[in-house]
Parts: structure tokens; sequence; C-alpha cells
């Protein structure tokens, strides 16, 4: 079998199994998160974090990007430190990490006070093989559009010391989004159906990486895919998907929503 031939479909099996079965560089994006610190049960299933990234760098394309959503668990009164570490191991992988995004809660969960403020985030990895080759940024509007300034300045990254010399002649209507994205949890509508998986993302994060990373009919794979949210948002933005999960439970209902997506939705002017 080949890459082509999973193609729109969603998988039951084991991730590490089904992607020994791509070509090289045959995925364009991957948007997944996996199921960390046993923070969630997922049918008794435990990936092999390893083999998953060797084989995910393996058929993703030079230019290609995984976006990796993953938070920690604290023990002890400590936090786990495995996002980090699987950041790290990326890396040793031979991914470049492009980008540290932050998928800020607008409604987190209440927690027991432990002398600890309530978290509102996960972190979003963003890694790229090579050279990031699509990136089709997320406007917003500027905070002072329109306002009549005498000129101010862009931050000058160098390798030295730091300055700020070019001159930005004010001011933009729109700029590029920061890094830090901001959803309502299992609130709108379109989640809804996803609520029977114990730990989905909103298809509006999903839905704007998509966006961000490719362009129409790549193809957009998640390797644990859950209730197929990342498959739904990639038919709707007309790009192939592959979704893979060990569980026929979630395989049933990623279809089901798939299935559902009402035709008036599918967009045939998105890039």
């Amino acid at each position: 079998m080949s890459t082509k031939d999973y193609l729109n479909k969603i998988i039951q099996g084991d991730c590490l199994d089904v992607l020994k079965n791509f070509e090289n560089g045959s995925v364009d994006l991957v948007v997944t998160s996996p199921p960390y610190d046993n923070l969630r049960a997922y049918n008794g299933y435990k990936f092999n974090f390893e083999g998953i990234v060797k084989e995910l760098f393996r058929v993703i394309r030079k230019g290609g990007i995984v976006v990796w959503v993953i938070g920690d668990a604290t023990i002890d009164g400590s936090e786990t430190g495995t996002s980090f570490q699987q950041a790290l191991f990326f890396k040793e992988a031979g991914f470049n990490l492009h980008d540290t995004m932050i998928f800020k809660k607008r409604n987190p969960i209440p927690q027991v006070y432990r002398k600890r403020y309530t978290n509102e985030f996960e972190y979003m990895f963003v890694f790229s093989k090579e050279l990031t080759k699509v990136h089709n940024p997320i406007m917003v509007d500027c905070l002072h559009a329109g306002l009549q300034l005498n000129g101010t300045t862009y931050k000058n990254y160098s390798k030295d010391i730091q300055t700020r010399k070019k001159m930005a002649k004010p001011v933009k209507d729109k700029k590029i989004k920061g890094n830090v994205w901001e959803y309502v949890v299992g609130k709108n509508k379109e989640d809804q159906p996803a609520k029977e998986h114990p730990a989905p993302f909103p298809i509006k994060l999903v839905e704007d990486h998509i966006l961000s990373w490719t362009n129409k009919s790549d193809v957009v794979l998640d390797p644990m895919c859950g209730s197929g949210t990342t498959c739904v948002g990639a038919k709707k933005l007309d790009r192939n998907y592959i979704g893979i999960d060990i569980s026929k439970e979630y395989c049933d209902l990623a279809k089901k929503r798939i299935k559902e997506i009402p035709a008036d939705l599918f967009s045939s002017k998105v890039i």
C-alpha cells in the first residue's frame, strides 16, 4: 500500500504500523494531540512516542509541518516537563522547532486550589522539516490602525547587538497574528459532536493551522485522530485528510462526523 491508498479515510490501527506504509515525504501537515502524562484515558492505549516521531520525520515532505498540541500533568507539586522533553526529541530526530505557540483556553476548567494559578493553556509546538515552504499568515486588525504617528521602528533581530533602525510608516490596518491563539473549548456548536472523546480540541484551532501551513489539495494527517477534528477541518477546507486511531469507537465517531459535514460548509475559495 502507499499513502494514496489512505487518502480521505479514517484508519483503525496502531499509527506506527500504518505510517510504515507511507512513502517518504508524502504528507504536507500533521496536526495532532498525543495522550500525554496519562491525563486522559485512551482505552488503555500507550503510544511509542519516539518511534512515531521518527516515522513522522520520514513521511513529512521537506518544508512540511507538524503541529504537536500538548500540556503537562502536575505530580507531587511539580509539572512533569513532558512537553519540553518531547520538543527536544523532535529536534534530535531532525525537525526544526519552527515556533512555540500557545493554545489559550478562554473557558479553562476550574481546578482545585493547590497554591497554583489556574492552568489556561497548552503548548502548540510547530516543527518543520527543513525550512518551512508554506505560510499563509492569518491577519488581524492593528491596535492603532489609522493612528497618525511621526514614525516607529521594526526590531532588528541581529546576531550581535539588537538595533532599531528601519523606519515603519504608520499605521497599517492589518498585521500578522501573534503566536498565542485563544479559543472557547467545547461550547461552540461545531465542537459538540467531539464531546464523545475525552480530550477534543476546537475545530477552529485545527482550521487556523491548516490554512496557515497548507494549500488546497495538500495532505493533512492526524496519526492519533480521536474524534476526527483534524480530518473534519481538512475536508471542510478542501484538503486531503488521513486519520489514524487505535480505537474503533473513536474511528467510528470520526467517520460519522465527516459524513455529517453539511455540504454548504465546504470552501471553494480557500488557498
